[in-house]
């Protein structure tokens, strides 16, 4: 082998150890000066503490919820969309959203007989009226007024999700002769039978006994309300008792994926004919599907997202311009520990990187500490609404990134000026 090669090679060994010892000996240098100075070094990190915390909280907790809403916005069936006279989110827009879907006509049982006779590509239609609310009674116990009365078809249950824990679902029958049974959300299943099953038992509602045919697998709650303290009832049996001048929930399944979109316009045109909407003219109707629910969600988070993005910027810059003003004093008060450095051989490069690493580990310890104040903080919604808890590495990822950076661009000139000192005027330096 050429030996001018070996040596070439040689040399830059000797290079990348020498500087690897260099920035070792920063490191282990910056350490010691945050040690030796406690309280400085905690108040110049808490600033970075809080900018960071303030947006691994905020964006944890977000991601917390946004998991448990769409899980909880999944309670359509595959394939399914549902067709209503109000959209599921309405924005607030001073009430001229609202007046503009009161004025439209209600979508009634009427309209969901006329999608059953003439749709080709739907594979089931249920329909959900919430009729009304009220107190439900047992031989047992009696709830408090807030139980919900909702009359539903024999489909109902395949598109909104619907799985039997015990007995049976509606039958045919049950609508077509306008049967007094029920079907029972869990949690009102135990509140109203804690002892034993419901089946065969009696449930009254305003008045009206009805038989428990059914009880339904638990939903949970969503926004810590309840999902399972409601009583369905067929859908005509409601309709006999509350009148049919309801506007009532319809739900579509298609037969696959590929048809879903075929099935849409299918239906749309079917009720815009039978609605008699004019062409042109939009919809006065709402669609909504499981993923238009979750981007609806998604689109109101992005302002709360972006508002703690921008905030926590405020605070990490309030942060850096604090490190900088910390630093800066540093370099005074060492003034003459930097001149002792320099006449034993230390070089300004050297000067720099010590400064540079004491600011970054700063920023860093700080950061680290926001990271996990505010993991556990957000994920206290966690625990609130019973979902695994969430971990936003690209948060994280990005907060410490940004740590890095304010280190380094705060710490710079500080860590300039403390280079370039005159090494004798440093040694004189009392």
């Amino acid at each position: 082998m050429n030996p001018t090669y070996q040596h070439s090679n040689a040399r830059r060994s000797r290079a990348g150890t020498h500087l690897l010892a260099e920035v070792k000996e920063s490191i282990t240098m910056a350490a010691s000066s945050i040690v030796a100075h406690k309280l400085r070094s905690c108040l110049t990190l808490l600033g970075i503490m809080v900018g960071v915390f303030s947006i691994i909280v905020v964006m944890t907790a977000i991601r917390v919820l946004q998991s448990n809403v769409e899980k909880e916005l999944s309670d359509l069936g595959a394939n399914t969309f549902a067709i209503s006279r109000f959209p599921a989110i309405v924005v607030d827009d001073g009430g001229n959203n609202f007046e503009r879907y009161m004025r439209r006509k209600r979508i009634t049982w009427e309209y969901a007989e006329v999608l059953k006779t003439r749709s080709k590509l739907a594979l089931n239609i249920g329909v959900r009226d919430r009729l009304t609310q009220g107190v439900a009674k047992s031989h047992h116990k009696q709830t408090n007024p807030n139980v919900e009365l909702q009359g539903v078809t024999v489909e109902t249950f395949e598109t909104r999700n619907w799985s039997i824990q015990e007995g049976r679902a509606f039958s045919q029958p049950d609508i077509d002769s306008a049967r007094l049974v029920c079907v029972l959300g869990n949690s009102l299943a135990k509140k109203l039978f804690p002892q034993g099953s419901p089946l065969g038992e009696s449930v009254k509602f305003d008045g009206i006994g009805y038989q428990v045919v059914g009880v339904l697998e638990s939903k949970g709650s969503m926004f810590g309300q309840d999902q399972d303290n409601f009583m369905a009832v067929p859908v005509t049996t409601g309709l006999n008792r509350y009148g049919r001048n309801h506007s009532v929930n319809i739900q579509i399944q298609a037969r696959s994926r590929e048809a879903y979109e075929d099935t849409v316009e299918e239906i749309r045109s079917i009720l815009r004919t039978a609605r008699k909407v004019p062409p042109g003219v939009d919809d006065d109707f709402e669609i909504t599907s499981n993923d238009s629910l979750v981007s609806q969600f998604r689109s109101f988070t992005l302002a709360i997202r972006v508002g703690a993005a921008v905030i926590s910027s405020i605070a990490l810059l309030a942060a850096g311009i604090g490190i900088m003003n910390i630093m800066l004093v540093s370099v005074t008060e060492r003034t003459r520990e930097i001149g002792i450095r320099r006449a034993i051989g230390a070089k300004k490069r050297h000067i720099m990187t010590q400064f540079i690493m004491e600011a970054v580990a700063l920023c860093q310890i700080g950061g680290i500490l926001g990271v996990i104040l505010g993991i556990a903080m957000g994920n206290a919604a966690a625990l609130l609404f019973k979902v695994p808890p969430i971990i936003p590495f690209d948060w994280v990822f990005l907060g410490m990134t940004i740590c890095g950076l304010v280190g380094v661009s705060f710490g710079t000139y500080p860590a300039y000026k403390a280079a370039n000192l005159d090494p004798i005027e440093s040694l004189r330096y009392e």
